[in-house]
């Protein structure tokens, strides 16, 4: 999720009106590997930008929805065998965050903007994982981010414009490391996530670095030198730090 509520009164609401969506009945005929069905899709409908297709998933959703049915079958939880590893378990959930979160955008009528449907969208709508209900929501905050990895918010896509952008295949156990390193170098080197005045003494990070804070100063004494650890261009440490206003417009082309 990409923005703060206040909890109480959010988890109140999302209780009283969860809703579970029911995955896909049935895999696609020829359906060879989950893997590769989300390759499809990020491949098909993703640009060089990471802005997505949505229409174009609409009018050919079988792959997606072949990974979604997947994905409601079998997870860590369920299947612990197919997961031995941190890293099979984490780029199972951020595969799984990322064609969830873009099945539920179609699924919802692809809108202009998230903002005025956040709580639905994050919190009461819930997807299967494995047998289990989960909104995305959950999945980020009490599954992923209890996992100590905080890379995983530059890897993590709500599918809005001020995300990450969304890479064109899927994050894999084997590359994850790579994968994430690249993922972070990128979000640190966008203007659009770090603007730099080096006349006002001011640095203004996307808001991604306020929602968790936390986890970036598990990680390094500051948010300037969490960012450092991924530019060339070093940020002073003394700047200022100030936040750009998250963007909930659907990132599409």
């Amino acid at each position: 999720m990409r923005k703060r509520f206040p909890i109480l009164a959010v988890l109140f609401l999302a209780a009283g009106c969860a809703t579970r969506v029911p995955p896909p009945a049935t895999l696609k005929e020829g359906f060879i590997t989950p893997e590769k069905a989300w390759a499809n899709v990020l491949s098909q409908f993703v640009d060089e930008q990471g802005r997505i297709d949505f229409a174009g998933v609409a009018k050919s959703p079988s792959d997606l929805e072949a990974y979604v049915a997947y994905v409601a079958q079998t997870s860590p939880a369920s299947a612990p065998q197919s997961f031995p590893t941190r890293e099979t378990k984490l780029a199972y959930y951020l595969n799984a965050y990322n064609a969830l979160a873009m099945y539920n955008a179609v699924r919802v009528g692809i809108p202009p903007e998230l903002d005025s449907i956040k709580t639905k969208f994050f919190y009461s709508t819930r997807f299967q994982f494995g047998g289990n209900y989960l909104s995305l929501y959950a999945l980020e905050n009490k599954v992923l981010r209890p996992m100590g990895e905080p890379r995983i918010h530059f890897a993590l896509n709500c599918m809005v414009r001020s995300c990450p952008r969304l890479p064109r295949e899927p994050f894999a156990a084997e590359t994850l490391e790579r994968d994430l390193e690249r993922e972070a170098k990128q979000f640190f080197t966008e203007e659009r996530n770090v603007r730099v005045d080096s006349e006002k003494k001011t640095v203004k990070f996307s808001e991604i670095l306020r929602f968790y804070t936390e986890d970036f100063l598990k990680a390094a004494p500051s948010l300037i030198a969490y960012a450092n650890r991924y530019r060339e261009e070093k940020i002073p440490e003394d700047f200022k730090v100030e936040f750009i206003p998250y963007d909930w417009t659907i990132n599409k082309p």
